[in-house]
């Protein structure tokens, strides 16, 4: 009995090639792929054939344009009115990431001390750290921003009756003047000293750390650092000749004089930004700590530890692992909540060069292209250090 061969017409294989999952899905990110550079493409020629229209030249050659305006505040770097466009952007990323490393501090201080306190068995302690909490944090914080600046630092008194806060320096309502620091011929052999102060430290605690894990016994890091970090830049600040010197506000009858003044706007942003983002770290750290098992908190009692030893050496690095990952958005957040400057003048990266330059320059497109790109590489680089950390707090398994 004759077998009668079966063959494949070009019809039936293309419907199975169809068919096929993985052919269909290529096929779809090759159109997604293409309409998105169509949508570019489009974009960047509109743009170009408008700033053409309106005589505006592109490029980034209006960076070394000189830009003409003053700007209040800028710690590190020398501004004037003469200055270009390109010193504009460095002195607005440098005020962003000023604010931004301080209340990144200030808030991990305080976050972690609310949300330690909101578990507290001090049963007045836990209530105001809960109190604290669940106000500020359901404040929208632009108001805050308003309400330091306007509610709180516009009631000092004037310049003529400053606050005199002896070496602390002066206040009144157009500025905190801080004590200034003046660096003298030797002064970075002070910051060399302690810079290797702390490598020695780090150097002691993974030595101790080590040391613990073989033998049980435990190294006193915490004073021995402290006073590496103290002593070593103390002794080298005194040999080479005292090298720094601190000049202090004199408060006058015209208002304060020397001094680093510090703008209102400065320090109402760091302290909302601070105050709020605070209450979200608390919350994480909250939740860190619950998610350790009773059982550690009983076995740590049974060793004979107490309630701090407890919390610092067995609980605080078990929830580290679980308080890290939304810890890294909260920072994340702050350096972008930091853009909220504008609304009260503070020179930040978005004021004054994705503000006052563009308007100025009418350089739209380049100016916030540069300025989305700054905070996308401060979002990364903050994101890479908070993984790198996260890594460093794993579990090993052996």
């Amino acid at each position: 009995m004759a077998v009668q061969e079966v063959t494949s017409t070009p019809e039936k294989s293309k419907t199975a090639l169809f068919n096929d999952p993985k052919f269909r899905s290529m096929i779809v990110q090759i159109l997604l792929i293409a309409f998105i550079s169509w949508l570019v493409y489009s974009m960047v020629i509109n743009a170009s054939t408008n700033l053409e229209k309106q005589g505006i030249a592109g490029g980034f050659g209006f960076l070394s344009i000189e830009a003409g305006f003053a700007i209040n505040f800028s710690p590190f770097i020398n501004y004037s009115e003469t200055s270009d466009y390109l010193t504009v952007f460095e002195v607005g990323l440098q005020n962003t990431l000023v604010i931004a490393f301080i209340g990144i501090i200030l808030a991990t201080f305080l976050g972690f001390t609310l949300g330690v306190a909101r578990l507290s068995t001090n049963w007045i302690i836990s209530r105001i750290a809960y109190v604290y909490v669940e106000i500020l944090r359901n404040i929208p914080l632009l108001l805050q921003i308003f309400i330091w600046y306007k509610g709180v630092l516009a009631l000092l008194p004037t310049p003529k009756n400053s606050i005199d806060m002896g070496m602390f320096g002066a206040m009144n309502v157009k500025a905190y003047f801080a004590p200034k620091p003046v660096f003298a011929e030797g002064a970075g052999s002070v910051a060399i000293a302690l810079l290797i102060a702390i490598i020695l430290t780090i150097v002691i605690a993974k030595w101790s750390s080590k040391r613990q894990m073989e033998t049980g016994q435990r190294f006193p890091v915490f004073w021995t650092a402290l006073g590496l970090i103290i002593i070593l830049p103390l002794i080298t600040y005194y040999v080479v000749g005292q090298p720094l010197s601190f000049e202090y506000a004199k408060v006058g009858r015209f208002g304060p004089r020397g001094g680093m003044p510090i703008p209102p706007e400065f320090t109402a942003l760091l302290l909302a930004l601070t105050t709020y983002t605070a209450t979200f770290i608390a919350e994480i750290v909250r939740a860190g700590i619950l998610a350790i098992s009773r059982g550690q908190t009983e076995a740590s009692y049974a060793l004979g530890l107490r309630p701090g030893q407890t919390l610092r050496l067995n609980i605080i690095p078990q929830a580290m692992r679980v308080i890290i990952p939304p810890l890294t958005s909260q920072y994340l957040n702050l350096t972008k909540n930091s853009s909220l400057a504008v609304a009260i003048a503070y020179p930040d990266l978005t004021s004054v060069f994705a503000g006052t330059a563009l308007n100025q320059t009418g350089q739209a497109v380049e100016i916030l292209f540069i300025t989305m790109l700054t905070y996308l590489a401060l979002s990364i680089v903050t994101s890479m250090f908070m993984n790198w950390y996260n890594a460093k707090m794993s579990l090993v398994e052996r």
